[in-house]
């Protein structure tokens, strides 16, 4: 049971899934801190700060409605510092390295986006157009 125990934590995907784990969780923390620390107050410059406060009452049940707002800025803001500082980056990255090479046998080029599709597609999964399909044998 030993061996077998150790075959499985010294795999590869084992490894990388902690791995993965433990810079999400120290990645998290660096987002919320820019989060809490640079974004949040450019927000209140021109009202009010914190909304956790404001609340309503219907028959002596309160509703805190303030801490929805803030949960929402909140996340509305991680999103938006995610997809600016990582996801775009990464992206452009990923579009520069693969310029240089060659399309991957069985695609083509949209016509009208110029995403890369299948041959043998109807219709381009990205813009919807319509596109004529290639010939099994060019495929």
């Amino acid at each position: 049971m030993g061996k077998d125990f150790k075959a499985f934590i010294l795999r590869g995907s084992v490894v990388d899934l902690a791995v993965g784990i433990v810079i999400g969780a120290a990645f998290t923390a660096v987002v919320t801190a820019f989060v809490t620390n640079l974004l949040t107050p450019l927000i209140s410059i021109p009202g009010k700060a914190n909304f956790s406060t404001l609340e309503f009452t219907v028959h002596g049940s309160q509703f805190h409605y303030g801490l929805f707002v803030n949960a929402l800025i909140s996340f509305l803001l991680v999103s938006a510092a995610v997809f600016f500082i990582v996801v775009r980056p990464i992206n452009a990255l990923t579009a520069r390295r693969r310029k240089g090479e060659d399309p991957e046998p069985g695609t083509r080029d949209c016509p009208q986006c110029l995403s890369e599709i299948p041959a043998l597609a109807r219709r381009c999964s990205f813009c919807t157009s319509e596109v004529e399909p290639l010939a099994p044998s060019v495929a």
